[in-house]
């Protein structure tokens, strides 16, 4: 065999490919590599790749790297240095891309992508993308053990936020503002201790929602249970002090096997007196909304709750539900179908029905202004005007457009903006008065998921979780990404967190901090 003509690919026991970067070349340009040729034509497709751009650029390093500059005698055991070929390539600017297999950085070879008769272990390019998200997650989980404190903003500290504000470098306002951005980049993660009557289902059953009501001083919980379908709960959060988190759950035997679509908490006989919940309809059993007291709940609110009203009504295929504190609307509910809104009156029963051109996916009620802002799967979110009867002309007041399927909606308290988030991770603060973007929050991951958005404008902060099972908390001042929180669990589809923040976890003389529910455990990030 003549010098320097070397080629083979070979495939190692776990389904390595040890390869030349010439072969490849010769591969993709003259198939010298699959198929018989002579000498002198293996040697003209040689010097075309010299005459090549790419082979010029790559070549003398190969040469160099490689040891490309072999004798005869050393040509017969190119078998032998395959490592020092396959190092020779990595170290390179770019690793050429070959069909069906991956390259590892680490150890510098190529790895088959699609299973074969030598490969026990085949690689997906899932399972890659899985290994790297994991690698990730666990070094920010190492640093977020490591390092105590942290700096949201760049020269800003304790000392120096202080130090601004006597020479009066920083407004009453402005410093309030990025005391809790400092305070937000310190929170500790504390797992808390949920005691139950039932310790048991605590190790089985996995979060699968948590809603905190108006005072922070309960959680509703949605669980899967282990034999299927959901069972719900009302967490105290009084017990939430430092230095012992401790928590008590009340347990109630209503569960039901079909799926929760949406859930809010209902002022009914007084704030926050039930859990309004949207079911899915299975086998011959249709769709529903009801009405679950919290009183069912035992010790469920420190006051101690009158026996409330249990009722439930017949909605087919609910996708979200809002509950109506506007005084125009006083005791009613709204759902969101496909193609249609209805408002319904639990005291008298009266529905009032909206067409819509899409799924409505989420919704929210005014408090000041008559008006019903909901977010549809086409990426049109619109404002119903509840004066404004159902077979009238005119009730959308309001229309703002996303490019991707809206999952919720939040307004502001002066209600002069509205907050928005979408299936392609978008998050946009809208002005109502100019219906244009004025605001764009970057990092949060979404392709699919209905996923939450949660707006806390005296903290000045908004807290997302991705579809990459991360927390992140944005400024809402001026949109910059204050911090960024994995997840204690691997990254999954059927783990993906469920947060809750307050100003005062446990009620009005609570503390500050974000509570995070995934798979059986629940922790607090409490300011320290």
């Amino acid at each position: 065999m003549p010098p320097n003509s070397c080629q083979w690919l070979d495939y190692g026991p776990s389904g390595a490919v040890y390869l030349k970067v010439q072969v490849v070349v010769d591969f993709f340009h003259t198939g010298a590599g699959m198929h018989k040729s002579s000498w002198q034509n293996r040697r003209h497709g040689r010097r075309s790749h010299r005459q090549n751009p790419w082979f010029r650029q790559h070549g003398s390093n190969e040469r160099h790297n490689a040891g490309a500059q072999q004798s005869p005698r050393r040509s017969s055991h190119c078998d032998d240095e395959a490592p020092s070929t396959s190092s020779g390539t990595a170290g390179s600017s770019s690793v050429p891309d070959l069909p069906g297999y991956y390259y590892d950085p680490e150890k510098k070879r190529y790895f088959r992508l699609l299973p074969g008769h030598n490969n026990c272990n085949p690689l997906t390019k899932e399972s890659i993308r899985q290994k790297e998200m994991e690698s990730k997650r666990l070094q920010l989980l190492e640093q977020e053990d490591k390092q105590g404190k942290k700096i949201a903003r760049l020269g800003f500290n304790a000392s120096s936020l202080l130090q601004k504000s006597k020479l009066g470098f920083l407004n009453v306002t402005s410093y309030c503002r990025l005391a809790h951005e400092l305070r937000v980049s310190c929170m500790q993660r504390k797992k808390v201790q949920i005691q139950s009557s039932d310790p048991s289902a605590l190790a089985s059953d996995r979060f699968n929602l948590i809603l905190a009501d108006t005072n922070s001083d309960r959680l509703f919980t949605v669980n899967d249970v282990k034999v299927g379908g959901s069972k719900y709960g009302i967490i105290n959060l009084r017990g939430l002090k430092t230095p012992a988190f401790r928590v008590h759950m009340h347990e109630n035997l209503y569960f039901t096997n079909r799926k929760v679509n949406a859930v809010c908490w209902a002022s009914l006989n007084h704030l926050d007196s039930h859990i309004l919940l949207c079911l899915m309809g299975i086998a011959e059993t249709p769709g529903c909304a009801t009405l679950l007291p919290a009183s069912l709940f035992v010790s469920s609110h420190p006051g101690g709750d009158r026996p409330g009203m249990l009722c439930s009504f017949r909605i087919p295929g609910a996708w979200s539900c809002a509950w109506s504190l506007n005084i125009q609307a006083n005791n009613c509910f709204s759902t969101g179908l496909s193609r249609r809104v209805l408002v319904t009156s639990v005291v008298t029963g009266h529905r009032q029905s909206f067409g819509t051109s899409s799924d409505v996916l989420a919704q929210q009620f005014a408090l000041m202004a008559p008006l019903l802002f909901n977010g549809c799967r086409s990426g049109e979110i619109f404002a119903i005007d509840l004066r404004c009867r159902n077979q009238g002309k005119g009730w959308q007041a309001t229309r703002l457009f996303h490019d991707s399927a809206v999952t919720s909606v939040q307004i502001l308290q002066e209600e002069q903006c509205v907050m928005a988030s979408d299936m392609a991770g978008t998050i946009k603060l809208w002005d109502l008065r100019t219906t244009k973007c004025i605001r764009q929050y970057e990092g949060h991951v979404n392709e699919y998921a209905h996923l939450p958005l949660h707006v806390h404008e005296e903290e000045g902060i908004v807290v997302a979780v991705g579809q990459d099972c991360y927390t992140r908390i944005w400024s809402l001042h001026d949109a910059q990404l204050l911090r960024t929180i994995p997840s204690p669990y691997p990254t999954s589809k059927a783990d993906i967190p469920s947060v809750a923040f307050s100003s005062r976890l446990g009620g009005f003389q609570g503390a500050p901090g974000l509570l995070m529910a995934v798979r059986q455990d629940l922790y607090c990030f409490s300011y320290s």
